[in-house]
């Protein structure tokens, strides 16, 4: 039995996609967004995992690439054109008031930390 929804996203909106591969999602969570992504009006392009960017784990030491789930570009309320980098991640892995005594979530906090201070 799968432990999450996982598969190919059929696209709606072809044209919107700029992404090199046909989208995989490995949640339900990020299938919900590609859907989002798909048939929202104000995002007129968007990417799954298609970014890499270097960085140094703070567990290993060692380079590493981090690979974000995605990439958006949208108007905002104002018409403004916007870009953005999307992580899915649950709160136990990205908030540190949420991580808890769990050392699977506290090397996923840290982690996680290191790649998006290397994103932006």
């Amino acid at each position: 039995m799968k432990r999450w929804a996982q598969g190919k996203y059929n696209l709606k909106n072809p044209d919107k996609y700029i992404g090199n591969k046909t989208p995989t999602y490995r949640s339900s969570w990020e299938f919900h967004f590609m859907k989002f992504c798909d048939e929202n009006p104000a995002i007129g392009a968007w990417a799954s995992e298609a970014i890499k960017i270097p960085y140094r784990s703070p567990l290993t030491g060692k380079p590493t690439v981090y690979v974000p789930d995605f990439f958006i570009q949208y108007k905002d309320k104002k018409g403004k054109a916007k870009v953005e980098l999307i992580e899915i991640k649950p709160s136990t892995q990205a908030m540190k008031e949420n991580i808890g005594k769990n050392s699977h979530n506290q090397a996923s906090y840290v982690l996680n930390m290191a790649k998006w201070e290397a994103a932006y």
